[in-house]
């Protein structure tokens, strides 16, 4: 079991439990952006989005949401970051599904984004045809 995020669920790794379901786990980050940087973990083993049991992404979704209400009113942001990598292009460092709850305060000093720059219309409406042509 070579899964960070596996041997925390058997119990081999230590973890701060915020909320537990059927199908998910929400621990704090122990790298955390800001704090209250929670994880929302599946139970079972599923590396990315395109691999997971939609029961799975179901649970790990509705425990989530109920993790962010508790953020909300425990800690007061003003306001949080619901985000999920797919790959190591996009980030994902952990090869096991799972979402991040971050919370984020006005001038809290921490980035995110990229620059908001025109798309071309062409290539667009190419993308958008190739999605909705796939199988």
């Amino acid at each position: 079991m070579g899964c960070v995020f596996c041997r925390i669920l058997a119990g081999e790794l230590p973890a701060t439990v915020v909320a537990e379901s059927e199908r998910a786990l929400a621990i704090m980050d122990i790298n955390p952006v800001a704090d209250g940087h929670v994880l929302v973990l599946t139970k079972a083993h599923a590396e990315t989005l395109l691999d997971i049991a939609e029961p799975d992404l179901l649970d790990a979704c509705h425990l989530a949401r109920q993790v962010a209400v508790r953020i909300h009113r425990g800690l007061a942001p003003d306001g949080f970051h619901l985000l999920q990598n797919n790959g190591r292009a996009a980030l994902q460092t952990v090869p096991h599904f799972h979402l991040h709850l971050i919370p984020r305060w006005q001038g809290d000093g921490k980035g995110f984004g990229w620059p908001l720059l025109p798309g071309d219309p062409v290539r667009i409406r190419d993308a958008a045809g190739r999605i909705r042509a796939a199988p």
